[in-house]
């Protein structure tokens, strides 16, 4: 494969020896996000607490030596006014989170003060900073007050939410917008965007209580996956479709696309791949030998929505961002990543052949980012 930073036309080559900061980089999403930056040409710093889990793909892909790597809470702003003097962030991506939904019932306040009070931390160091230029604040698609219905949320949609995980995300939204109006607003003051995403699925996710690392931990032992709802509906993308979305943002108003700038933008699959669980737990065992499930009645108590999707014609729209990979795609390149752990290869190499297939496929659809034509 030819090396990224020799494509001048991806992302517009604007990462090539820039610094960018990712808070939250050895989780999943941080750590492909990681690799892609550094595939990218880009100077690449990561603050996280932890790793958060046992694997972690940060490890297995052995990002700790090509980066500058940073141990610390997103709730110490001393800790990141620390990084933030140290690496001159130019652009920066936030993800740094307590994504576990469930988790967020058993500790709500430790969620509260990840989700908005880290969220605050980082808005406070760019504030302060003379070197960010831009930056991209992930949150969640259940940032939305889910009333459950058929249509997509658009970005302005109500917030909220009954649970701690979604009201978290949902205050992190409304701190990124207080921010943006009081501070940001100025001819030389950082860009800032938000994301939401929809779920996000593929290889080197170890997360707890999640679908398909669940289900891959036990087909890999030939036992059972316990399906906490089968009927559950989400709009189940790849690793890479969102990160797309993310990288092009960070571009455009890097490239200074004042348009865009305090807005938020959603990242979601097409209609055809909103899909219940069960839906997905039989499309990846298509690709996987001897699996079985079971159900746990148990998880029934406590409260999860069963429908929700997001309306991504605002990206569409702006950025000409549209996803490109079907359903059946999205399941057989997540099964194929884990056969490839399983069986000692190489996932640095895997997961960049991904990106780069991925990245082809993109530029055979014509969508901007992958063939250099900015914001539409």
């Amino acid at each position: 494969m030819e090396s990224l930073v020799d494509s001048p036309d991806i992302f517009f080559g604007a990462y090539r020896e820039k610094r960018v900061l990712v808070t939250g980089h050895t989780g999943f999403k941080g750590s492909w996000l990681t690799l892609w930056l550094l595939e990218l040409g880009a100077q690449v710093a990561g603050f996280s607490l932890y790793l958060p889990s046992d694997p972690c793909n940060f490890e297995i892909l052995n990002l700790k030596e090509k980066i500058s790597h940073y141990e610390g809470d997103i709730r110490d702003i001393n800790a990141l006014k620390d990084v933030f003097e140290k690496f001159q962030p130019e652009i920066v991506f936030h993800l740094a989170a307590q994504p576990i939904v469930r988790k967020a019932y058993d500790d709500p306040k430790l969620t509260f003060d990840t989700n908005l009070g880290g969220t605050v931390n980082i808005l406070e160091c760019i504030k302060n900073s003379n070197s960010v230029e831009a930056a991209v604040m992930i949150t969640s698609d259940k940032c939305y007050d889910n009333v459950s219905w058929e249509w997509g949320y658009r970005e302005n949609d109500r917030l909220g939410g009954d649970d701690s995980y979604s009201a978290s995300k949902a205050c992190a939204e409304i701190a990124c917008r207080a921010y943006i109006s009081s501070f940001f607003r100025g001819d030389n003051a950082p860009k800032i965007v938000t994301t939401r995403a929809g779920n996000v699925i593929g290889g080197g996710d170890w997360a707890e209580d999640r679908i398909v690392p669940d289900c891959m931990r036990a087909w890999s032992k030939g036992e059972d996956t316990v399906i906490r709802n089968f009927q559950a509906t989400r709009p189940w993308q790849y690793i890479l479709e969102p990160l797309s979305g993310y990288l092009h943002l960070g571009a455009e108003i890097s490239r200074d696309a004042r348009g865009i700038t305090g807005e938020a933008f959603n990242f979601g699959p097409g209609s055809d791949i909103i899909k219940s669980v069960g839906e997905l737990v039989d499309m990846l065992s298509r690709f996987w030998d001897k699996v079985s499930w079971k159900t746990d009645p148990k998880a029934q108590d406590k409260k999860e929505a069963k429908l929700l999707k997001l309306n991504c014609d605002k990206a569409l729209f702006h950025l000409g961002w549209r996803a490109v990979l079907g359903f059946e795609e999205t399941c057989k390149l997540t099964t194929e990543w884990y056969k490839s752990y399983y069986q000692n290869e190489d996932c640095y190499s895997v997961s960049r052949d991904q990106i780069c297939n991925y990245i082809k496929k993109a530029e055979r659809r014509g969508i901007p980012w992958a063939v250099g034509k900015g914001a539409v």
